[in-house]
């Protein structure tokens, strides 16, 4: 299993990916889920992967060389004159690994389970992120008011981007949000797993110069685990108690009113006796 966010913002990108991949408790590997297609001046590209390892890997193997036709010949990711047309040829990439390994697959009971994120920019074009299915279909972030995407082991992280995250929220801040969502993610569930690959991309840039590599060496990160979960201890026992007796009216939680919308909750007694 893995996590893997990206925001999409006003003034830029960020991808978080981490980079553990098991097939049972005592086996536990590690592969990097970012993968970065970049030529510096004209476009950065960037993808995130989920799901079956061995499908993600043909799908990225496939993607530097994978072509769409259009108006003027073969489009690669690499002459492609919009995200949209490299979104396409992800979802092309996928569709031909699915023709050729699907059905194997299925004959060893195993489903054909891969889920990419995939943006960038292109020279002449503004920032753009997919979300990119197994059927080669795809959802482009910014729409409909939604500014990222996850895959993986999503649930976990998803609370703190919600409350903090907009489109005009600067990069840094941006970045931290996705690495306490990480770190969520990691206090709840042991399949996803350090190191980690943060990329900062700064709009219209047109380069890659914000790439780390995190392990447990990064003081950074360090910091974030330790002091995100007292942080949290610290608001909740600063939240009030609940009264139930309605002795406070600001923090009182109606004592045996019921709304007006539902029925009395039914309460059965035990017979006497």
């Amino acid at each position: 299993m893995t996590y893997c966010v990206a925001m999409r913002l006003n003034t830029g990108l960020v991808f978080l990916s981490d980079s553990r991949t098991n097939a049972g408790l005592d086996q536990i590997s590690t592969f990097r889920k970012m993968t970065v297609y970049e030529q510096p001046g004209d476009r950065v590209m960037v993808l995130l992967s989920a799901g079956n390892l061995a499908i993600t890997q043909a799908v990225k193997q496939l993607l530097a060389t994978e072509s769409i036709e259009g108006p003027e010949g073969a489009v690669t990711i690499w002459n492609a004159k919009t995200m949209f047309d490299c979104a396409r040829i992800v979802g092309s990439a996928i569709r031909k690994v699915h023709a050729r390994d699907a059905e194997a697959l299925k004959k060893h009971g195993i489903d054909f389970n891969a889920n990419l994120i995939f943006g960038g920019q292109i020279k002449g074009e503004t920032m753009r992120l997919f979300n990119v299915y197994a059927a080669g279909n795809f959802v482009e972030a910014g729409l409909d008011g939604v500014c990222y995407f996850q895959i993986g082991e999503s649930k976990y992280g998803k609370p703190v981007i919600d409350r903090v995250v907009t489109p005009n929220t600067p990069l840094q801040e941006a970045a931290k949000c996705a690495l306490i969502s990480m770190d969520s993610t990691l206090k709840s569930n042991l399949s996803v797993g350090l190191p980690l690959d943060l990329l900062v991309y700064q709009a219209d840039s047109l380069k890659v110069d914000r790439l780390v590599h995190i392990d447990e060496s990064n003081s950074y990160f360090r910091m974030i685990r330790s002091s995100w979960g007292q942080r949290l201890r610290q608001v909740f026992d600063s939240i009030p108690d609940p009264s139930w007796d309605g002795s406070s009216d600001d923090h009182a939680l109606a004592s045996g009113q019921q709304p007006q919308a539902m029925n009395p909750l039914t309460r059965i007694h035990a017979p006497e006796g």
